[in-house]
C-alpha cells in the first residue's frame, strides 16, 4: 500500500482529544510517590522480584599493561585505541577525532 505523504495526516474532526481524556486513559503510576524518603532517586521495580536483600559484589581490576586511561574522556581503553600522547597524557582515537 502506497502512502501519500502530501495528504493531511488527520482531519479536524478526529484530531482533537482533550488532555484530560488522555490522562484518564493512562493510569498514574506515580501516585503516592511524593511521600517517599528518596524522591530524587525513585528507583525501579521489577515485577514480582524482591531484591531488597541482595548484595551485589563488584570486582574492580586495575588498568592492565595493555590498557590506558584517556585523559579526555577518562575511560580505560585498550592500547590499540591510543591516538597520541598529549601534554596531559594519553588520548584515545575517539576523543582525538
Amino acid at each position: 500500500m502506497a502512502t501519500d505523504y502530501d495528504a493531511p495526516r488527520k482531519s479536524e474532526d478526529d484530531s482533537s482529544e482533550s488532555i484530560e481524556a488522555l490522562k484518564e486513559r493512562v493510569p498514574d503510576n506515580r501516585a503516592g510517590s511524593s511521600n517517599d524518603e528518596d524522591s530524587d532517586n525513585p528507583g525501579f521495580e521489577l515485577a514480582g522480584a524482591d531484591l531488597s536483600d541482595v548484595e551485589l559484589d563488584v570486582v574492580v581490576l586495575p588498568a592492565q599493561q595493555d590498557e590506558f586511561t584517556c585523559m579526555s574522556c577518562f575511560l580505560v581503553k585498550h592500547r590499540s585505541q591510543l591516538d597520541h600522547e598529549g601534554p596531559e597524557g594519553p588520548i584515545c582515537k575517539e576523543c582525538a577525532a
